[in-house]
């Protein structure tokens, strides 16, 4: 366990590579919230975005600090909260090497907002924007935008559209897990629960944003390769009250479903919900992606059966070194994959 919080220690200062393995094994619940626990992140609001002379990342002043600004999407996911809390916890352990200022959206699918937060940065003259983009496509003249007035940006969490980019050109590096090969591995686990032919069915986040176009196909992967019967795909917009309304229609329409495949936690609880609301709880299984505090309750009791760990209190922090980099000098990186660890329930109950 010693071993295990110390590589993670590692990873967070950058001693280790980004997509360096944890060491954790299938099911171990228990190590996990130990793990959590060690690196938790204490709540507070950074005093290092006050008002200071403009600066761009083409000309910091010599000794001066950079400023960074974490763009995140909804603050209403715990996800994204526990991401800007690690980055604030960051920054407070690095104070002298930079200020940020840190942004979220108050929904999912409010890409107006999300634009208007990057259009504030650039006006503030940041040095650097750190994004979770909302949508893989609409987010990018906007960064264009900034990159124009001398601001560098970093792409986390969910990749930019590499087409869109180009027709913009736009490089910017990405910092985050392989979306499709965490969906995968959740499938599978969920596979070794049921029997070929079973119908199962995948509650998606928004059609347009990257991470939830490959966690779709990460579970359809899985899912094929068992032979189940794939017989809705449906989106949740990542959203929990929308997922529970998703999963109501489709429970209707197959009252023989054996399984939901849910591409956040959010979406996995609305799920759950609705599975409850029909007296099936422990009859259809869910799974979910994130390994947010609120599944684990579930998890522990076996109504959700897996989850997907991308370490949320890291990937801000990855992004940020990677944006502290570039503005020393150094080269862009080449995209850095994080690491993802398949959580599964301890519960034997089929």
């Amino acid at each position: 366990m010693r071993v295990r919080q110390d590589r993670l220690k590692k990873i967070w200062l950058g001693i280790l590579p980004f997509g360096a393995s944890l060491g954790r094994g299938a099911g171990e619940m228990h190590a996990l919230l130990s793990t959590a626990a060690t690196l938790a992140v204490f709540s507070f609001f950074v005093s290092g975005c006050g008002k200071s002379e403009p600066q761009s990342s083409r000309n910091t002043s010599p000794g001066a600090k950079p400023k960074i600004a974490l763009a995140m999407k909804s603050l209403a996911n715990e996800f994204f909260n526990t991401m800007a809390e690690g980055a604030k916890k960051h920054q407070a352990a690095n104070s002298d090497r930079y200020d940020l200022i840190v942004n979220g959206m108050k929904n999912e699918t409010d890409l107006a907002e999300q634009v208007n937060l990057v259009e504030q940065m650039v006006a503030q003259q940041v040095n650097a924007i750190v994004i979770a983009p909302a949508d893989s496509k609409a987010l990018v003249p906007a960064l264009r935008h900034a990159k124009d007035a001398g601001i560098l940006v970093v792409n986390i969490d969910n990749k930019l559209d590499a087409g869109v980019l180009e027709e913009a050109g736009l490089k910017v590096p990405f910092v985050g897990p392989d979306n499709r090969m965490g969906a995968r591995k959740v499938g599978e686990a969920l596979a070794k629960r049921l029997k070929p032919g079973d119908k199962v069915a995948i509650i998606g986040g928004i059609p347009t944003a990257f991470n939830g176009q490959q966690r779709r196909l990460g579970f359809e992967d899985a899912m094929k390769a068992a032979g189940m019967n794939i017989v809705s795909v449906q989106s949740g917009n990542w959203e929990m009250e929308k997922a529970n309304g998703v999963a109501a229609a489709i429970l209707s329409e197959h009252p023989d479903l054996k399984a939901l495949l849910c591409a956040n936690d959010n979406m996995a609880l609305g799920a759950a919900s609705a599975v409850q609301a029909i007296g099936k709880t422990g009859q259809i299984m869910i799974v979910g992606f994130d390994n947010i505090s609120a599944v684990r309750p579930l998890l522990d009791k076996g109504q959700i059966i897996a989850t997907a760990d991308q370490h949320a209190d890291l990937l801000a922090v990855f992004g940020i070194e990677a944006a502290l980099k570039i503005l020393k000098g150094e080269s862009a990186p080449a995209d850095q994959t994080t690491a993802v660890d398949i959580i599964k329930t301890t519960n034997k109950h089929e």
